[in-house]
């Protein structure tokens, strides 16, 4: 099916029009209750009953069935089958048109689409679909005005996403906290970190609008990645001055920003505080803390503790702390401590990610188990999760030189076999490359 007949497909489900329409066996009304045998078949109780007091059953075959709704893959799907980009918009703006389509539902949706724009730099092709969204009659929501402002902001057009935010009161839209956090997360997603606090000093006032929790993350997550962590900590004193408690996200960012920076000592402070505060840290903490250990003087000992911590706590490890623990125990020689981690990840139904079997891999290449490389890349390869080609190409190397060849064309025919188009480039040594 075409891109264009499975967007008038689409367009149809979600008008609620039926994609055919069933054609009635027979226009007579049945005199007996539904049956899905044929009408020459004689009914079981052939004895004579009075006429029953409850409608007859609507035959299967005249009754109209409610199409089911795609779900967000089949539909984006369908608008990413279409390569042209102009087309693309035509299909996205048509689908549009239906209610649902426009809810939030499929806010996924409108992502996919503005993130294909921007990589392939059609700004112009943005504008023209977030400015079709104008025309309904959903942007007097603000929630929908929202979305569009946030929008702008993840394809770095923080100035149509002010323009917009500017135009709200003309299209009869209020303005409240809602929408000028939307413009402040726009301005950080257009990595505009300076320009968030100049925002944050002016709008409120204008708008007579009191900032809450979010707007101050908002503000400390762009300090913070401007390098400005204390004065991101600064915001601290400010929220309590203004009547705003603090959230554990608000300590979160604060504690990253100095663990990953070198002030360890730092984070741990305002770990403190957010205890005495009452909050509780989560594994997000965790992962900050244990990264902090890493990262300062290579502390894996302490890391190992914390990570034992975690386990004999209500908070529980996830995928990250043990890719963190990977990647610590293969820099630090510790092979059989990495593998161990390795298969408790993996036990635990966690998978590993990219960066640490780039780490695992190699490490387990030069140990000279060429094996286990091998099973390790199987696993991975098989599950679609990505190991680059130079890596997959050193393992297939070593099982050729260990004289294992069925096993590097096996793992050659499995990469090569999977989505990742550079897989093509994966090959046995006596082939040109």
């Amino acid at each position: 099916m075409s891109a264009s007949k499975t967007t008038k497909s689409l367009y149809r489900i979600f008008s609620g029009k039926p994609t055919s329409t069933p054609t009635p066996r027979s226009t007579k009304p049945s005199t007996t209750p539904c049956s899905t045998k044929s009408s020459t078949t004689p009914p079981r109780n052939t004895k004579t009953s009075k006429p029953s007091s409850t409608k007859p059953a609507i035959p299967r075959s005249i009754t109209k069935a409610t199409p089911r709704k795609p779900t967000h893959y089949i539909i984006a799907q369908s608008l990413l089958d279409e390569r042209n980009l102009t087309k693309f918009v035509e299909n996205f703006k048509t689908l549009s048109d239906t209610p649902d389509f426009r809810s939030r539902s499929r806010q996924r949706i409108y992502e996919i689409a503005v993130l294909r724009l921007a990589s392939a730099e059609r700004y112009s092709l943005i504008e023209e679909v977030l400015q079709h969204q104008k025309k309904y009659d959903n942007i007097t929501s603000e929630s929908f005005a929202k979305r569009l402002i946030c929008l702008y902001g993840k394809a770095g057009m923080f100035d149509h996403a002010f323009k917009l935010f500017d135009e709200l009161p003309q299209l009869n839209c209020q303005r409240t906290l809602l929408s000028f956090n939307a413009l402040l997360r726009a301005c950080v997603a257009s990595k505009l970190f300076n320009k968030v606090e100049e925002l944050f000093r002016e709008m409120p006032l204008k708008l007579s609008i009191s900032p809450d929790v979010a707007t101050y993350n908002i503000v400390i997550q762009a300090l913070c990645k401007m390098g400005s962590f204390d004065s991101a900590e600064s915001m601290l004193a400010e929220m309590e001055s203004n009547g705003v408690t603090p959230s554990l996200i608000t300590f979160n960012t604060i504690m990253h920003a100095f663990y990953f920076n070198g002030r360890f000592s730092d984070g741990e402070r305002i770990w403190a505080t957010m205890e005495k505060s009452g909050i509780a840290p989560d594994i997000v903490s965790y992962n900050g803390k244990m990264q902090g250990l890493l990262l300062n003087g290579g502390k894996i000992s302490e890391a190992v503790e914390l990570f034992k911590e975690l386990h004999s706590s209500k908070v529980k490890p996830n995928y990250i702390s043990y890719n963190f623990l990977i990647r610590a125990y293969c820099n630090d020689g510790n092979l059989e401590a990495a593998i161990r981690t390795y298969n408790r990840l993996l036990k635990n139904g966690y998978i590993p990610n990219q960066t640490t079997l780039e780490k695992l891999i190699p490490s387990i290449c030069e140990k000279g188990d060429i094996d286990h490389a091998r099973k390790i890349c199987e696993e991975n390869v098989s599950v679609n999760c990505y190991i680059s080609v130079g890596t997959l190409q050193t393992v297939v190397d070593g099982l050729v030189e260990a004289l294992r060849t069925e096993e590097a064309e096996k793992l050659v025919k499995l990469a090569t076999s999977k989505m990742y188009a550079y897989y093509s480039q994966v090959k046995m040594p006596t082939e040109d490359k």
